[in-house]
């Protein structure tokens, strides 16, 4: 199961900006990379919980998803827009005061309706689920190895963003990064939405 394709995958896939890694941007400038740890583990470890969910019940979510994916890209992508919002809001002495990094169980229930997420995992679970063993064992060996992957990938960019911070102790320079990770997730959310209303035609 731990061969260079598997690796050279769920990396590219972890380390690419996708909304999971700007949203870990934006938390490490404005909290620092201590306070964005329960956010990272929440990707990971709820990124391993859709693998290995997805890697029981692949025939079934295949089934299920194609009635359910339109809602879900609507859903993630609303969410992302108002994620936007609020980190431009956070730029504000305002909303300075009153944010708080994201949690570990609302960053893990996000995978649920992420678009890029829902692709990742796909992909992983067609690909690279073994044959040959018990269903579950596979299934969560898969679900381990993509969360140990996943987590330093993603740290990268929490550590990015709080390696600016000395920088964005400046409000002006803290508005401009928080005005550059909102227009970046709203983008994202346009084009994830746009991807998937094309699908439909």
């Amino acid at each position: 199961m731990l061969n260079l394709a598997f690796i050279t995958y769920v990396s590219i896939m972890s380390v690419t900006p996708g909304p999971n890694n700007l949203m870990l941007a934006a938390s490490g400038g404005n909290f620092g990379f201590r306070r964005t740890i329960p956010h990272m583990l929440g990707i990971s470890i709820g990124h391993a919980v859709q693998v290995f969910l997805v890697g029981l019940f692949l025939a079934w979510i295949m089934a299920m998803l194609g009635s359910v994916r339109p809602i879900l890209a609507v859903l993630g992508c609303s969410y992302l827009l108002w994620l936007s919002w609020k980190i431009w809001l956070s730029a504000s002495p305002e909303g300075k005061a009153v944010a708080r990094p994201m949690s570990f169980i609302a960053a893990a229930a996000f995978q649920w309706i992420n678009p890029k997420a829902w692709v990742m995992v796909l992909n992983t679970v067609i690909l690279f689920l073994p044959q040959g063993q018990q269903h579950w064992q596979a299934a969560l060996g898969l679900a381990l190895l993509c969360a140990l992957i996943n987590l330093p990938c993603i740290g990268v960019w929490a550590w990015l963003g709080d390696a600016l911070r000395h920088h964005l102790l400046v409000p002006r320079n803290l508005k401009i990064f928080n005005g550059i990770m909102a227009t970046l997730m709203a983008l994202t959310a346009f084009y994830l939405l746009y991807d998937e209303l094309i699908g439909l035609i």
